[in-house]
């Protein structure tokens, strides 16, 4: 299945707390899963071992801006409404305002190739488009552009990647430049490692989002360089070439 991640705000949090709310620079596997899972109904304290098969290949369109948003909250309320304090307490007026900064890609653009079962797949590609509860980019609050799905059934996603889905790329290519360079993240070691190649762990893959029982295991990725066709890039607005690609997708044709 192939999805495409784009929308005014994304946050995709590794290593949150209360008081700073991190972004990497990629589609987590937790949030992805987190997303799977609202879609379908899921409540947070049921398990996730159905999701493990999934995997994630990401390419990078548009890697976006950083973006930090100040919040307080707590400030200038009576004692009885400020924010609690781990032991039940109410905090001291001094005290009462907690600071917490967010942080957040603009305008940037995935697709995220998502491999695994057929029937888990296409499960999840009704849910998508049935949804429970509404898909976000990492927060409520972040509302993904359309097309989010681009093909719910591909034979073969490296080849999509690389060679058929629209670019969505922040400059057009340099004149002349028949490949344009565009990164990508494996979470399987590619065929086509590098010098450049970049490996490295990150503790996003889900084992409970249950409120009182959070926990997240690691995973290897790598982070390559490809050289995809320049014919692939879409001006802005890139919305029609992705709309044509999508409602290409075989699975979507009547039988003849």
């Amino acid at each position: 299945m192939l999805l495409r991640l784009a929308g005014p705000l994304q946050s995709w949090g590794e290593r949150s707390v209360f008081g700073s709310r991190d972004t990497l620079s990629f589609p987590t596997c937790s949030a992805l899963t987190g997303m799977f899972a609202a879609a379908e109904g899921r409540r947070r304290s049921e398990p996730l071992d159905d999701y493990t098969p999934l995997g994630f290949t990401v390419r990078i369109d548009r890697p976006g801006r950083l973006l930090e948003d100040f919040h307080t909250v707590g400030g200038g309320l009576p004692a009885s409404r400020t924010v609690p304090t781990s032991e039940g307490k109410r905090r001291s007026p001094d005290s009462a305002t907690v600071i917490s900064r967010r942080h957040y890609l603009t305008d940037a653009v995935f697709v995220v190739a998502v491999t695994g079962p057929d029937a888990l797949l296409s499960r999840l590609a009704e849910a998508l488009e049935t949804p429970v509860w509404a898909p976000s980019l990492g927060r409520r609050a972040c509302v993904p552009d359309e097309p989010l799905i681009l093909r719910t059934r591909v034979d073969d996603p490296v080849t999509e990647l690389t060679q058929h889905v629209p670019l969505s790329l922040a400059r057009p290519p340099a004149p002349g430049r028949t490949t344009t360079p565009v990164d990508f993240i494996w979470d399987t070691p590619p065929h086509n490692q590098t010098a450049d190649t970049q490996r490295y762990e990150t503790t996003d893959v889900p084992l409970s989002f249950a409120p009182d029982d959070r926990r997240f295991g690691s995973r290897p990725l790598w982070r390559t360089t490809e050289h995809l066709p320049a014919s692939l890039y879409t001006p802005r607005p890139s919305s029609p070439a992705l709309i044509t690609y999508a409602l290409s997708d075989p699975a979507n044709q009547e039988p003849a």
